[in-house]
């Protein structure tokens, strides 16, 4: 049984290869399509690491943390530019607030 948790594991930490170049990294790590890009990783990494570790309250605070300013984020950019925010939730597969 413990050969199945340390399988998924590994699929699961291979399947966050990153769709940006170094090059692309270096230059744009302030913008908001790259912040909202590395928020959504870090939330699929925890999301991964919760379901393996159900009882690990802090790690479900820092995604709770996350998931409000990656959304803060997005909320901005919809209200700036439409259709920014329109190709960036389209790119990482991401739903539409309720609210919005």
């Amino acid at each position: 049984m413990g050969n199945k948790k340390i399988k998924k594991f590994f699929m699961v930490k291979n399947s966050f290869i990153s769709l940006i170049s170094k090059k692309e990294k270096e230059e744009n790590q302030g913008s908001i399509e790259f912040q909202v890009f590395n928020f959504t990783n870090k939330i699929r990494r925890l999301t991964s690491h919760l379901e393996l570790h159900k009882k690990d309250f802090l790690s479900q605070r820092g995604l709770r943390k996350i998931l409000g300013k990656r959304q803060r984020l997005l909320t901005y950019l919809s209200n700036k530019n439409e259709m920014r925010y329109k190709k960036l939730i389209d790119q990482l597969g991401i739903r539409e607030p309720k609210n919005r």
